[in-house]
């Protein structure tokens, strides 16, 4: 049991107890000699001109060329290289192949029988959380087909097959548990209840946790060995991406390999997260604390994908105590902050030897490895923050700002200049003039290298887009309008602000909002699709510096989530952020606000130095943690039986990890290919082909020797619920479009049907303008020129299909481990049996063109496809769109586009191949300052309007290309 203790005010380089002693309020009375930051004697670095980097001699380099076509080149450290070694330590020579990773053979299911009991038990634990009578019924009824063939399903009840996943020696980190107990002074009479109880911790080891992730064969193709710099190899210039690409890893690279032992170890740092998280509101105490752990090794993508490269390690405790002493007892706040930091240590403590000190341990590739661990940046919202660095609320945990003008240029906060403080000052001076609670410790003082201001990450989620988007620029906008409008019309433009949002057109991957903005709860996904149609929708209701504010608030947004960002692109970070300076400045003209001096929008100052520490933030989002928190809190929550919920919780993460590492090692050994039906088939053939009968053996499926490529992916070209999808497949092209795979029957057969149907008479015609262009593509004339005598003719069948399906390289936004995504391109006269709904798309028309000036943007009427002189032509009937002007809007930075017409004011429509569509293009009307009538429905919106915004900021992919 640990014991909190009440010692003086002691910051020991390993101690993780602190004073419980009076709440800093009491000491904040003015000190008899002012406490003055330069009069600290003070022996480190210059932390008010440092950039937050380490000042490193010359490093020892390794460079070799990096991806396709030798586009780039990458340093990678040479001291800690990764050599691989044998168990002992011992390095190996170069060329040396692994060992196998598995000796077993590829039939051998252990702890299952075979294929069909794993899959069985997957199928029920993991993808279905079936409850246990439902998986008793359901193997009752199995078992009743099979009586008639003397035969059993894969397991007797619901206890048989939680005890086989239990025998799973893979994946096993068992839950282990601390508690904790105050002891320090107590009141002689009326003692507080919480100063007697017992709080519990329950965590797992987390060196074990680790060492499963490196031994992970899923992520060899997705890991970094060895710290790295990036760069172009035309123009030198860097580039960062996953977190081994920062200077934060190189630089700890260069701290370690000053002891030479460590020289050829693998440099593994430990990343952490933690957040309350509420399972249910309605019902009782039902709040619980996770503490998260991954590795800085594992790419950005595996993180965001949520490949079990996110696991969870402990369940931090929450003290509760009477109202009474939860808001009035001081020594009882202090006592929270001090058992959060002296848990965390706790937990972490079997990673402490091997922070200073090599370890053997195996990875996924099948090579030992020398391995030195670090703790890595840990991701929190800010009030986690403020708790983990032991700063006062309405500081930063980084910089030292003053609460009182955050933006003022400052020194950067670490653990060396901390220590002095908190040993010439008193606590009143360290709370008033630098926002330190100077009685805690960070759990960081116990570890080596550990720096907790230099470990906060940056949090796109919780600083970006629940903070200075929702939290701040909507509400403000709300304020301006009733601080400008009488209430009667700021309600009005209110509810046009709503019906704006709610007229946007339906687009892939787009969340839609009926009444607009006007919910109760916003979640995360909530603000991130609001973020995407917002800036329209006030246009014309608010003065032009609040559009160039969002403007500049949107593209700093979508600059710092690309996952691989470029110098260039840290200088536009910065430019958007300056922009976003100078224009929010209306918003304390007109007196919406006092000051600026808010945490979560000051922190964009530190996104540019952040970047370079650590890479790309979408690696380090709290959304990956608050995704975790769905399976590793929530689900198994909600699958308890509500009493003592949290023993039953862990053990449902337990064997979700067995289960989780079961495949992985089945995958590896090529037990997995097919599907279990095609894998029995194949079996029941072999067998034949030895003139034997599948009763032979006791399971046709276990024997799976032969690759089996699985054609299901998972997705149809005509899936009619969701428009976009990860997309797993290899990353071999930018982008690629094809037609849905079953045509619609009871539409068009001919082109002169299809003319009817569609109310284009000259479609025919088009169709033989097209012809001509795809067999005289060098014809330097314009099609629309050429004397139809001169084109082919063609009145033969055709098909008619309501979608079709892009594929196409998007890595900053939900895509597969490769960065591909897909969605669907929709034209279909009924679109789930409401309305009609046909989709725009940008079209490729001149590709020596960046960005909006290589594209036209057309609206797609519907998609055919036939077969001439044996050639198939996937085709689209498309009305154009002309662009207006030659460059974007100065406001909001979106390109706009009206309906092009010929002469005689018809619209002009042609029939394009496929091929030169690009991906979906989503447009917002230009409202204007006019009024949207309350009757109007979305599905309308492509007809009514006459001008259009291209919404680049429909996606990240899209702002990317539709500049």
């Amino acid at each position: 049991m640990l014991l909190i203790s009440h010692p003086t005010i002691a910051r020991e380089a390993n101690a993780y107890r602190a004073s419980v002693s009076e709440e800093l309020e009491e000491h904040r009375l003015a000190p008899e000699a002012q406490f003055d930051f330069q009069e600290v004697e003070y022996d480190g670095p210059n932390i008010t001109e440092h950039d937050g980097t380490r000042d490193s001699p010359a490093p020892r380099i390794d460079v070799e060329f990096w991806g396709p076509g030798d586009r780039l080149y990458r340093n990678f450290h040479k001291d800690l290289d990764a050599h691989p070694c044998d168990e002992n330590g011992t390095f190996l020579p170069p060329g040396s192949p692994p060992k196998p990773l598995s000796d077993k053979s590829p039939t051998d299911w252990t702890p299952y029988r075979n294929r069909v009991e794993f899959e069985t038990a997957e199928f029920f634990f993991t993808e279905n959380q079936t409850p246990a009578a439902q998986i008793n019924r359901l193997l009752d009824l199995w078992a009743s087909t099979l009586q008639k063939h003397d035969d059993k399903p894969p397991f007797a009840d619901f206890r048989d097959l939680h005890k086989t996943i239990d025998k799973t020696p893979l994946g096993d980190v068992k839950w282990q548990s601390f508690s904790v107990r105050y002891n320090g002074e107590r009141p002689a009479t009326d003692v507080p209840p919480w100063m007697d109880q017992d709080f519990d911790v329950w965590y797992r080891d987390p060196r074990e946790v680790v060492r499963n992730m490196l031994a992970n064969p899923d992520y060899v193709e997705e890991f970094d060995y060895r710290p790295y710099r990036e760069f172009l190899t035309d123009s030198d210039e860097r580039q960062w991406r996953d977190f081994m690409s920062g200077d934060w890893a190189w630089d700890q690279a260069d701290i370690i390999s000053e002891d030479p032992e460590s020289h050829g170890s693998t440099f593994v740092p430990v990343v952490l997260g933690s957040d309350k998280t509420t399972v249910s509101v309605a019902t009782g105490n039902n709040e619980y604390y996770p503490l998260y752990a991954s590795i800085g090794n594992v790419h950005n993508n595996v993180q965001r994908a949520h490949r079990d490269a996110v696991s969870i390690i402990g369940f931090l405790v929450i003290p509760k105590t009477t109202k009474e002493h939860a808001t009035g007892d001081v020594k009882f706040r202090k006592f929270r902050r001090q058992l959060f930091h002296c848990s965390l240590s706790k937990i972490l403590e079997t990673l402490r030897p091997g922070i200073t000190k090599y370890e053997v341990t195996r990875f996924g590739d099948g090579h030992f490895r020398r391995v030195i661990y670090g703790l890595g940046p840990y991701i929190a919202d800010y009030e986690e923050q403020v708790l983990l660095t032991c700063i006062v609320r309405g500081w930063c945990p980084r910089c030292l700002s003053s609460h009182i003008n955050l933006d003022e240029q400052a020194g950067w906060r670490c653990r060396h200049h901390t220590d002095v403080l908190v040993k010439e000052g008193t606590l009143g001076e360290l709370w008033d003039e630098y926002g330190i609670v100077g009685d805690l410790v960070p759990f960081t003082n116990d570890f080596p290298r550990a720096d907790i201001h230099e470990l906060i990450a940056p949090d796109i989620l919780h600083q970006l887009i629940k903070g200075t988007f929702k939290d701040h620029l909507v509400e403000w906008i709300e304020k301006y309008l009733y601080q400008i409008h009488s209430k009667k019309e700021a309600q009005r433009i209110m509810d046009d602000i709503d019906r704006r949002i709610a007229a946007v057109p339906a687009f892939a991957g787009l969340r839609r909002f009926p009444q607009g903005r006007g919910f109760k709860q916003w979640t995360g996904d909530d603000s991130k699709a609001l973020m995407k149609v917002y800036l329209s929708a006030i246009e014309g209701h608010v003065p032009v510096d609040i559009v160039r504010t969002f403007r500049a608030f949107l593209e700093f947004c979508y600059f710092v989530r690309r996952s691989v960002i470029m110098e260039t692109t840290l200088e536009k970070i910065q430019e958007a952020l300056d922009r976003f300076h100078q224009y929010r400045q209306i918003f304390e003209t007109i007196g919406v606000v006092s000051t600026f001096s808010l945490p979560r929008q000051h922190s964009l100052q530190h996104y540019v130095l952040l970047i370079r520490l650590f890479g790309a933030p979408n690696g380090l989002c709290s959304s990956i943690t608050e995704a975790k928190h769905i399976k590793a809190v929530k689900e198994p929550w909600r699958r308890s039986s509500r009493y003592k919920a949290l023993g039953q919780m862990l053990v449902t993460n337990q064997c979700l990890d067995k289960l989780a590492a079961s495949r992985a090692d089945f995958t590896q050994r090529k037990m997995l290919d097919g599907t279990c039906l095609s894998a029995a088939a194949l079996a029941v053939e072999k067998l034949r082909t030895m003139n034997l009968e599948p009763a032979d053996v006791d399971s046709a499926n276990t024997i799976n020797g032969t690759e089996v490529k699985n054609n299901n992916n998972g997705t149809e070209a005509n899936n009619n619920n969701n428009d976009t999808e990860v997309d797993d497949g290899p990353t071999n092209i930018e982008a690629h479009v094809e037609l849905a795979k079953t045509p619609q029957r009871n539409r068009a057969r001919t082109p002169a049907a299809l003319a009817v149907e569609l109310s284009i008479p000259q479609l025919p015609n088009l169709l033989r303008r097209f012809l001509f262009t795809q067999l005289s593509p060098d014809d330097p004339r314009d099609p629309s020129e050429v004397p139809l005598t001169c084109c082919p003719q063609y009145d033969d069948k055709i098909s008619v299909f309501n979608s079709a399906c892009s594929r196409f390289f998007a890595p900053s936004d939900p895509s597969g481990i490769g960065g591909m995504r897909r969605e669907y391109i929709r034209a279909c006269p009924i679109w789930r049996n409401e309305h009609p709904r046909y989709d725009c798309v940008f079209v490729n028309t001149n590709p020596d063109l960046d960005g909006m000036r290589g594209m036209d943007v057309a609206r797609v009427l519907t998609f055919f496809s036939f077969t001439y002189k044996a050639e198939l032509y996937p085709c689209a009937v498309v009305r154009w769109f002309n662009t207006i002007g030659d460059s974007p809007n100065e406001d909001n930075g979106m390109w706009m586009v009206q309906p092009a017409h010929h002469a005689n004011n018809s619209p002009h429509i042609s029939i394009i191949h496929i091929d030169s569509i690009y991906r979906a293009a989503h447009l917002i009307p230009i409202y204007g300052a006019r009024f949207i009538p309350p009757q109007h429905q979305h599905h309308q919106t492509y007809d009514i309007f006459r001008k259009f915004y291209v919404n680049k900021y429909a996606d990240h992919h899209a702002f990317e290309i539709a500049f």
